[in-house]
């Protein structure tokens, strides 16, 4: 099924994904509307034609993406990236100072000891400690202040 690109004020995504969810148009297979993606909104349709006329009730939405023939179709491959989430430990390596930005050492910053990809979490050492205490946070609880790569 095509999947077609349509263009959105910014910072309205969400709600222009929503309200086209909410239509239920048999048209309309899925929406998504990915973070990484800004003024746009991914839409799985039978016929692009058919749903553009929706988007002339939907507030924020300014119309399908057109190509030579009508509204463009983007392939599978181009939005298969936004489907699957990427771990909060990428980009982050064994060595790389680091500030927690979260939990009970908030503000605090520390050296990267070792890296769980499995469970998404990161084992780190105190700077400022007297006595060296490996702490275990989340990957997404921390950003890399300096990395040793760079």
């Amino acid at each position: 099924m095509p999947i077609f690109s349509v263009k959105t004020t910014a910072s309205q995504e969400r709600t222009v994904a929503d309200m086209l969810a909410e239509k239920e148009m048999p048209e309309i297979q899925a929406v998504i509307a990915p973070d990484q993606l800004t003024s746009y909104v991914m839409v799985e349709a039978s016929d692009g034609s058919v749903f553009a006329r929706i988007l002339d009730e939907i507030p924020h939405a300014r119309g399908v993406i057109q190509g030579s023939e009508g509204p463009a179709q983007s392939p599978f491959s181009e939005v298969e990236h936004f489907l699957s989430p990427t771990p909060d430990v990428e980009g982050i390596a064994e060595g790389d100072i680091v500030e927690l930005i979260a939990g009970p050492f908030k503000g605090e910053k520390a050296r990267v000891q070792r890296i769980d990809e499995g469970k998404d979490q990161v084992t780190v050492e105190l700077y400022e400690a007297t006595v060296p205490i490996p702490v275990t946070v989340r990957g997404d609880q921390i950003r890399v202040l300096d990395s040793d790569e760079r």
